[in-house]
Order: structure tokens, then C-alpha cells, then sequence
């Protein structure tokens, strides 16, 4: 060979080489364009996959979401990978369940999870996101590529699709059409699996302008599909561990509130939407003698089951302590003993609040918690002044109560630091913002729980939160009765006259004989270990409820009489005719009460 040929050759080869460059970069360009500026992988080098491969860890799973993990895998690989990709999951695993094991015959009901598309196969027709595929090899939305990967637990391959492949892949001969016509000439569909069980699986495909799956792409998408099974995986047990704790959290709260006389109680708990965010917040109503209600809202300062199980612990303590009908103040007390005495060493703040029906007045002890906040009715709201201890566990005690009147008609909120915590803003300025939205809600509005919805820590909200609305109403003043009682010796007889005759008033002559009996030894004890009687209130409800006031200190207990003795049986004989019976302490001296069953 010549040089002049040499070179004609030499020249023909780098034309042709500079001519398929050119078509090369013109595709190149084309999908530069769809994928945004990232190189295709079938462009990159070993070293290149691997490095996109390993980034998978930084993209996928960035949280404890399962659909959102799910997404975040299809979104990953379109358009590098694939030119359209969808996740489906087991619904057992949606559910918190473990996987499934492959066993060759049938196929679990898997939902669709997450789709991800370049623009030029937006006319495609997957299975919606949300919808479940059939159990059955029957039904239109299992297709025949889709089955045989779950029943084996193996990827699937068509490299170039045949006009046959189409139905085996689209779920209808709709979508089967509508793949053809937007040039789709590839598919790979991988198993999801971690742990040897089987979480789902995940297609891709490949439309215009894209080389068909290699080889190389099938051992890159099991890689893939490997990573993102341990993610979902992941996503799975911390969704469960939260819905253990969730459920754990409202088996610990009241079921139902009780009947509360003068008071009508609308309790709300609402979750976290993060899921480190549940654990220690509470709330309680109880029936207290004499037609009393207490309300009580707790805040473990802690989240998970640790917190959780704190809070079962001091809530059971609240409500004994409660049941003693000692004073907001005094419970408080006791309930930061029991809270050093735990092993786990937590805190908590508390507000518990007393409501007297007789004169429709609160009495509050607060240890380190948010202000409750009053609403007149009448479109007014403040906080309440409450003055604030330290929280349950500091071991900064005592605690000092606030009595506080509330009109007919008015609310009282007593709430969690979740309703208005946020990571952007200033906890007054949360409150003036909770404060804003109370005064534009309708008392209705109110009652149903209104600022759970309207809070302004709601739409980030990272804490759970609970809110207690207590309004007050216009209680029957004919179901609870007050009187004054005489100095001397006259207090007894007097007590007995007002009682009867009221008990014949509400047609309950039938219990006027225990009950002239039992009025006669409470105000007895309070002349001879009172200092004379003070008031005497007498309450219809779901009980009769007869209360004798005093201002000696001392809590009356039954005593052992000898046959010899004079006196010592007066409780004994309430003990025996009453339902039950008990006295706690307050501001000005103490109350003994005894109730009874109504008539049937």
C-alpha cells in the first residue's frame, strides 16, 4: 500500500469515527436533555456505576416512611436507569407484618406503592398508586412476567420486547397498547428481598432512545433492589415499633369520660406525624365525691416506650391519689415523690385542675406546665395564671394552689407543649398564635377539638399533643342543694330536718331513714372533733351524695369499740349502710361525705 491509499484509508476511518461521535453525542444530548444534566449509567465506566450505585444509601431511606422510601427507589433510578419505574409492596408488609416466603404457587396481594416517569412515557398506564393487585393469576392487574418474578423470587429480563411481551408486562390490553405506542422496547423487573423474605418488587423499563437492559443493568438492579429491601425493611419495623407505642399510648388513656356534674369534658390525643415524637403525654377525668370533677394533662418529658410506660405509671398514681380526694396541690406532691422513685429517672410536667360545681370554680396546681387557657364564651380568651412549680421529679416542692371562677358558659383548655411546640418558632409566639385561633373558634368548634386542627405547630407538628376542653353548663340547681348550718347543739337536728325534707322534695323519702342517720353521726363528728359543722351539701346524680364541712385538720378513720364503749361506732354504722364513704382536706379545715345508690 502507497502513502497517497495510507492516508485516503487513514482519513475514511476518522471520518466515519468523527460521524459516529456525532451520532453518539447527538444521543447523548437527547438524553442529557430528559435526565436533567446526569450522564446515562450505559455512558459511565465500572468505577461510575459503582459510585451511583453507592450513593443509593444517601437518597433512599432518608426516612422512616415506607411509601416514602418506596418512592424515593423509583425516583432514584428514572432517568439514569430506567425511563419509568414502579414499586409494588406486600399489604402485609404495609401493614407491619413480616414478608412473605416464595413457594412457587400463588402470589401475595401486593398494592402499588410508587411510580416515576420521564415525560415522553407520561401516557402509560401502570396500576394507580394505592391500588392492590389481585391474589388470583385471573385478574386483569397480575401480569404474567410480574407473577413469575414473585413466585421465584428471581429478576425478570426481556431485553427486546416482542409484540407478544406487551400483555405479559401492562396489566391490561389497554396499557399494553398504550406501551407499544410510546416506543417501550425493555423491561427488568426485580424482587424486593431482606432477610430472605419477600417485600415486593420493582420494574423498570426503557423506552426511544435508550439501549435495552444488559446484563449489566440486571446485576446492577439486584444490587439496587437489595439496598432499598433493607430500607423498606427498615421502614417497616420502625412503623410497627411506633404503632405498638401509639396503641400502647391510648390503651393508657380513659376510654370514655366519666359523668361530670355542671362540666362537659371533650378529651382529644393526637399522634405525632414524626416518628420519634410519641411516648409520654396524658390526660385523665374522674369523678370526685360531692359532684366534683378533676382534670388532669401530663407531659413525660421523653419519647418510645420508656416514656410511655412512665406515663401509665404516673397516671395510675394520679388517679389513686385522686381517689384519696386530696387537694390539687397535695398531689402534686406526692406525685414527685413517686417520680424520684422511678428507676428511669425521668420528668414530667403536670396540671391538675378540681372543678366545684356548686359555684362553678377551678382549683389549680401546676408543676412546670403550659397555662391552661380560659375562654369566656363570648369570644375572649386568656391564659390562666397559674403559678408554675417545678416539674414532677426536680424534687422542688411545695406546690401553691389558684382557685379561679368561671362563668356559665365559659371553657376551660388545658393542653400538651405539643400543640404549639415548633423547631422555627418562639414558644410565646406559639401561644399568642393558640391564644388568636381559641378566640375565633365556636364553642362547638371548640368542644370537637378544634385547635388540634388550627394549632399553628399543626402542619410540622414533630411532638404528639393532647387537649382537654372543659366547658361549664347550666347545672340543674335542684340536683344539688347547700345549706348553712347553726352553731350548737340545733346543727344536728336542723341537718336532718333540711335533708328529709329535700329528699321528699326529688321523691326519695325511701332513703330518708339512712340517711337521717347518716347526717346525724357526720355532723356529730364535727361538733365533737370539728369545731362545729360548717356547710352541708346534699347532690343528685347518678348517686346521692350527702357532704358535711368543718375546720378541724384531722381525717376521721373507723375506730375498734370495745362492748363497753360508749361512742367509736359512728363510721362503723356509715361503713356498713353507705356505699361508700371518705373525707379529704381543704384550704379552710376538711369534708366527710358518704354516698348512696339511688332506687331503681
Amino acid at each position: 500500500m502507497n502513502g497517497g491509499e495510507g492516508r485516503r484509508r487513514l482519513a475514511a476511518r476518522a471520518s466515519a469515527g468523527k460521524g459516529a461521535a456525532a451520532h453518539r453525542s447527538a444521543g447523548a444530548r437527547r438524553r442529557l436533555a430528559r435526565g436533567g444534566g446526569e450522564v446515562p449509567l450505559d455512558r459511565l465506566t465500572t468505577r461510575g456505576r459503582l459510585a451511583w450505585l453507592n450513593s443509593a444509601g444517601s437518597r433512599i431511606g432518608t426516612t422512616l416512611d415506607l411509601e416514602r422510601t418506596a418512592q424515593e427507589l423509583a425516583e432514584f433510578t428514572v432517568p439514569r436507569f430506567a425511563d419509568g419505574a414502579a414499586v409494588d409492596i406486600l399489604e402485609s408488609v404495609l401493614r407491619g407484618d413480616e414478608g412473605a416466603r416464595w413457594t412457587g404457587t400463588g402470589t401475595p396481594l401486593m398494592r402499588a406503592t410508587a411510580l416515576c416517569a420521564v415525560e415522553t412515557l407520561s401516557s402509560l398506564e401502570p396500576t394507580p398508586v394505592g391500588e392492590t393487585t389481585s391474589a388470583n393469576a385471573e385478574e386483569a392487574h397480575e401480569t404474567l412476567l410480574h407473577r413469575y418474578c414473585l413466585r421465584q423470587g428471581r429478576p425478570v429480563l426481556v431485553s427486546r420486547m416482542r409484540h407478544d411481551d406487551y400483555v405479559k408486562v401492562a396489566p391490561t390490553e389497554r396499557a399494553a397498547a398504550k406501551m407499544r405506542a410510546a416506543g417501550v422496547h425493555s423491561y427488568l423487573a426485580v424482587p424486593l428481598i431482606a432477610r430472605g423474605l419477600l417485600l415486593g418488587s420493582a420494574d423498570f423499563v426503557r423506552g426511544r432512545g435508550t439501549p435495552p437492559f444488559s446484563s449489566t443493568d440486571l446485576a446492577l438492579a439486584e444490587q439496587l433492589a437489595s439496598q432499598a429491601a433493607v430500607y423498606i425493611d427498615n421502614a417497616r419495623l420502625y412503623g410497627r415499633e411506633r404503632e405498638h407505642v401509639v396503641s400502647l399510648q391510648r390503651a393508657l388513656l380513659p376510654r370514655a369520660t366519666p359523668v361530670t356534674p355542671g362540666l362537659r369534658v371533650h378529651a382529644e390525643y393526637a399522634p405525632s406525624a414524626a416518628h420519634h415524637g410519641v411516648g409520654g403525654d396524658w390526660y385523665d377525668v374522674m369523678a370526685l365525691p360531692g359532684g366534683r370533677t378533676a382534670l388532669m394533662v401530663g407531659d413525660v418529658m421523653g419519647h418510645g416506650l420508656p416514656a410511655a410506660a412512665t406515663m401509665g405509671r404516673l397516671r395510675t398514681v394520679a388517679r389513686t391519689l385522686m381517689t384519696l380526694d386530696m387537694a390539687p396541690e397535695r398531689v402534686l406532691a406526692r406525685l414527685d415523690l413517686a417520680t424520684r422513685d422511678l428507676e428511669d429517672e425521668q420528668v414530667a410536667t403536670f396540671l391538675c385542675a378540681v372543678f366545684d360545681p356548686a359555684d362553678s370554680t377551678y382549683t389549680l396546681a401546676s408543676a412546670g406546665h403550659l397555662p391552661p387557657l380560659l375562654l369566656d364564651g363570648q369570644g375572649s380568651a386568656e391564659f390562666v395564671d397559674v403559678p408554675v412549680g417545678a416539674p414532677l421529679g426536680a424534687g422542688v416542692i411545695p406546690y401553691d394552689p389558684i382557685r379561679l371562677k368561671v362563668p356559665r358558659g365559659g371553657s376551660l383548655a388545658m393542653y400538651t407543649d405539643g400543640l404549639v411546640k415548633s423547631r422555627h418558632a418562639d414558644i410565646d409566639d406559639q401561644l399568642d398564635c393558640l391564644r388568636t385561633a381559641a378566640r375565633g373558634l365556636a364553642p362547638e368548634a371548640l368542644e370537637a377539638g378544634g385547635l388540634i386542627g388550627c394549632a399553628p405547630a399543626d402542619a410540622a407538628r414533630f411532638d404528639e399533643a393532647v387537649l382537654l376542653v372543659a366547658r361549664t353548663e347550666s347545672e340543674d340547681a335542684a340536683d344539688l342543694r347547700e345549706w348553712q348550718l347553726p352553731e350548737g347543739g340545733r346543727a344536728a337536728s336542723v341537718a336532718r330536718h333540711l335533708v328529709t325534707d329535700q329528699l321528699a322534695t326529688w321523691d326519695l323519702t325511701e332513703l330518708a331513714d339512712v340517711f337521717e342517720l347518716v347526717v346525724s353521726e357526720l355532723v356529730g363528728n364535727a361538733l365533737r372533733y370539728g369545731n362545729g359543722p360548717g356547710r352541708i351539701r346534699l347532690l343528685r346524680g347518678d348517686r346521692l351524695v350527702v357532704e358535711v364541712s368543718d375546720t378541724g385538720p384531722d381525717l376521721p378513720q373507723i375506730q375498734h369499740a370495745d362492748l363497753s364503749d360508749e361512742g367509736g361506732r359512728g363510721l362503723q354504722l356509715i361503713n356498713m349502710l353507705c356505699r361508700r364513704w371518705g373525707s379529704c382536706r381543704t384550704v379552710t379545715g376538711k369534708v366527710v361525705w358518704a354516698e348512696q345508690n339511688l332506687p331503681s
